[in-house]
């Protein structure tokens, strides 16, 4: 796969709401990207630390201020801001579960991250997002028991709600990027409900 390029391959009965890319998220055309956020939202290793690198000084201050006014964001939850720099318009900050061998509620922690960034989306009349892989860099979360959930969340949540449009998962890798292929190659997304 040319990690440049988005793969726009047809996803079961949500071809269009669907895809994979293997890329840089900093760089795709969607109104928001989420970054896997830690609860300071001020930067730090991995994606979080490139979405800040590339967003510049107006995504720190605007974080910071959400932080004074509100508190850390907890794992589990999202918060949007501004993009800075960054040609989105937002970012979604979510915070995921650091690993902990399963037994801390990380899977029910995963899952909420993901679905609160979707809420986000929904509630500002976004209608395309980029996720990346919440929670396996930094914080330990094995790709293979991720995976499975943030499709999951995903795809029902896509099933109950018009918004967003369409989703894509944007992998730091190309391991990742065939675990949500093959995930949703098999599974597929139910098509949006309709009002």
């Amino acid at each position: 796969m040319n990690k440049a390029a988005e793969s726009n391959r047809p996803i079961g009965d949500a071809r269009a709401r669907v895809t994979v890319v293997e890329a840089d998220i900093t760089t795709l055309d969607v109104d928001a990207i989420v970054n896997a956020a830690n609860p300071g939202l001020l930067g730090g290793g991995g994606v979080d630390g490139a979405i800040h690198a590339a967003a510049g000084p107006e995504l720190v201050k605007e974080c910071r201020a959400l932080v004074t006014a509100r508190g850390r964001c907890r794992s589990g939850d999202a918060v949007i801001t501004g993009a800075g720099r960054l040609p989105m318009r937002y970012v979604i900050h979510a915070v995921g579960p650091v690993w902990h061998g399963g037994q801390q509620h990380e899977a029910r922690l995963l899952a909420s991250a993901y679905r609160r960034s979707l809420e986000l989306a929904g509630s500002h009349q976004l209608r395309r997002i980029a996720f990346p892989n919440i929670s396996t860099g930094v914080y330990g979360y094995p790709k293979a028991a991720a995976a499975p959930i943030a499709v999951e969340t995903v795809c029902r949540f896509l099933g109950e709600h018009p918004l967003p449009e369409a989703v894509v998962f944007c992998c730091f890798d190309v391991e990742n990027a065939r675990l949500y292929e093959r995930l949703l190659g098999t599974r597929g997304c139910a098509p949006p409900a309709v009002a």
